[in-house]
């Protein structure tokens, strides 16, 4: 007979926190971030008219922002989600610096994208077991 063993305090804090991490970058992507770009907020608008790519492409962002948002809800697909945010802050960060020429504002994609990276990783095992499906 195998017994498991329990949790620790120090585990449940660990994980608490990590729930804490996912739900506040949830709300950073789907409030903060998506909103505004399927609102059609000033800024949003005047950002995506100089990436010069149209308005579509911030309906685009807006939905993967939001996709990924929700999916770091859902247990199942916490850690896809995470690393896509990753990917598309990558972009992001990117684009500040090479398109818009705004250096400054590439600190706020590299913070959420450590986030993401941080929760990919705490959440590494559901990768192992999507990819044995």
């Amino acid at each position: 007979m195998t017994s498991t063993p329990l949790p620790t305090a120090r585990s449940r804090a660990v994980s608490t926190t990590f729930v804490v991490l996912r739900v506040l970058v949830a709300l950073m992507f789907v409030v903060a971030s998506a909103g505004p770009k399927f609102f059609g907020e000033a800024y949003a608008v005047e950002i995506f008219t100089e990436i010069g790519a149209g308005q579509w492409f911030r309906y685009l962002i807006g939905f993967f922002e939001l996709a990924g948002g929700i999916g770091l809800l859902v247990p199942g697909l916490v850690a896809p989600a995470a690393i896509g945010l990753v990917g598309l802050m990558v972009g992001a960060g990117s684009t500040q610096v090479v398109i818009l020429d705004n250096p400054a504002f590439v600190i706020t994609p590299i913070i959420l994208g450590v986030l993401c990276g941080l929760i990919a990783w705490h959440h590494r095992a559901d990768l192992r077991a999507l990819r044995s499906r």
